[in-house]
């Protein structure tokens, strides 16, 4: 009987440290990954053929994403948005660089 009151406290602990056991990460609720940022995600790649062309060639363009006409002596922001296409132009309407930001 003594033997058997001595073990008890050891399986109770047991059980109790048992319980403590992580278990790994829960699951996820279906929420799909972020698809990974490019260098390229707001496609100026594509779009370096305009520069040194006058901005009425982006009069008939449509962009798949943002896009941002930056004039000289314009204020913007500085925030990043990798999907936003920046299209500097200079004092004589011409475009300099399209980049992403």
């Amino acid at each position: 009987m003594t033997r058997t009151l001595w073990l008890f406290p050891g399986l109770l602990s047991a059980a109790l440290l048992a319980g403590c056991v992580d278990g790994g990460a829960p699951p996820s609720p279906g929420i799909p990954p972020l698809a990974p940022i490019t260098e390229d995600a707001c496609g100026a790649s594509g779009l370096q053929g305009l520069v040194g062309q006058d901005e009425a060639v982006l009069a008939g363009m449509r962009f798949r994403g943002p896009m941002r006409l930056i004039r000289p002596g314009m204020a913007v922001t500085m925030d990043y948005s990798a999907e936003r296409l920046n299209i500097t132009l200079n004092d004589a309407g011409t475009i300099e660089s399209v980049t992403c930001g």
